[in-house]
């Protein structure tokens, strides 16, 4: 992932860096752009992870009493504080295993509350020695560039399943967002898909718009008892820990770096694992759903235009108002915005970051790596993958060595 440095570059000149699934730029990238398009550019980008973040979230809550409220200020908060603290289109998500456990009927809302702590307590102490970024310099290339591959995948074959939801309104979006990436529309693509096709479900069902009763909602507060402590140790946390630790945060930072690689001293390993520890210690007993970071949310975020911490802080204040204003109404307003054409953005999204040009030139061997650690993610998940990575690395460098001798 180093630098390359083509002859004849003169001392002043930036630095050229190669994106991982996506084209080449500069180290200004923020000022290639003018400020208008790369305004609108976070605007786009700020909604453009809806695709994990709406199914998730209505799951939960149509399987969970969950308290909306808090977790909307939750999302907020959190993305409020991850805008300020690394300035990036850094993504705030749900936890993925937790949601899943939770959709699955496996976990009560103090089970929820104690898992926000427990994770937030061992992330603050791996970061504090510093292992979260040494597991990071352990991962082989071939091993993080078959990650990247199967969340690539893994964002296809999920914009896919969204899509089939209402398949006509999906590739109708799909044919929108490639269109509109040759026009100067190409900052606002995936906002536009979005307004486009709430206001088509509107048109087609005038009265399915809801009223809303303005006012003040506030989240409660709880703290678990030790069964649920012990529920979420039992159920969730060790599946949980494993995936933060590796596509929340050690994955995430190795795509900024290749993003943003002025900034690959601000977003480390140990710095979102830190963030996302203090926040979930500090938003779960307010009814925070436990949240973490993520590769494909980054990558979906800067593939339609986010490049500053604007992009979360939009989505957060989103969030915080719909949060405090709408509390549990919320649902309803989250339920206008279209899957299928979410779906499309997925699928886009993926696309460009599962085919790299790593991916294309990777010698045989190193390419039979990358493939399995790749389906790995897609057939089962990144700790998984991680671990499966690892062991055809060991054994493709073995062979080699064979082969040497």
């Amino acid at each position: 992932m180093g630098a390359l440095r083509p002859p004849g570059r003169g001392r002043n000149e930036p630095r050229i860096r190669q994106d991982v699934g996506a084209r080449t730029h500069t180290e200004n990238d923020t000022t290639v752009q003018p400020r208008t398009a790369a305004w609108l550019g976070d605007l786009s980008g700020a909604f453009a992870d809806l695709g994990t973040f709406l199914p998730l979230v209505l799951g939960v809550v149509a399987v969970q009493q969950v308290d909306l409220t808090g977790l909307l200020v939750g999302f907020g908060v959190f993305a409020l504080v991850t805008a300020l603290v690394y300035r990036r289109p850094v993504p705030v998500q749900p936890m993925k295993a937790v949601a899943a456990v939770v959709i699955a009927g496996g976990l009560s809302t103090p089970g929820l509350v104690a898992t926000g702590l427990l994770l937030g307590v061992l992330l603050i102490g791996l970061s504090a020695f510093g292992l979260v970024g040494r597991l990071g310099r352990l991962i082989p290339q071939t091993v993080m560039s078959g990650i990247q591959l199967g969340v690539g995948l893994y964002l296809v074959w999920a914009g896919v399943k969204l899509m089939m939801q209402q398949p006509w309104l999906g590739i109708a979006a799909l044919v929108v967002l490639l269109g509109l990436q040759q026009t100067r529309l190409k900052p606002l693509a995936a906002l536009v898909v979005i307004a486009a096709a709430v206001v088509w479900g509107i048109a087609l069902a005038p009265g399915s718009l809801p009223a809303v009763d303005v006012a003040l909602y506030l989240p409660g507060f709880h703290l678990p008892g030790p069964a649920a402590l012990w529920e979420s140790c039992r159920d969730v946390l060790l599946p949980q820990l494993a995936l933060t630790l590796t596509n929340a945060t050690v994955i995430t930072a190795a795509i900024a770096a290749n993003y943003f690689p002025h900034d690959h001293a601000r977003i480390t390993p140990d710095r979102l694992a830190m963030s996302t520890g203090a926040m979930n210690l500090l938003l779960a007993p307010f009814s925070g759903f436990p949240m973490c970071h993520g590769a494909g949310g980054l990558v979906v975020q800067y593939r339609f235009g986010a490049r500053t911490g604007l992009a979360p802080a939009i989505f957060g204040a989103t969030c915080l108002a719909m949060g405090l204003l709408a509390g549990p109404q919320a649902l309803t307003l989250l339920a206008l915005l279209p899957m299928a054409a979410i779906g499309a953005m997925l699928l886009v999204a993926g696309s460009e970051m599962a085919i790299t040009k790593r991916l294309r030139h990777a010698s045989r061997d190193r390419l039979f790596v990358i493939g399995v650690t790749g389906l790995s993610c897609v057939l089962a998940n990144v700790a998984i993958a991680l671990l499966v990575g690892w062991l055809a690395e060991w054994l493709r460098a073995r062979l080699v060595d064979d082969e040497m001798a």
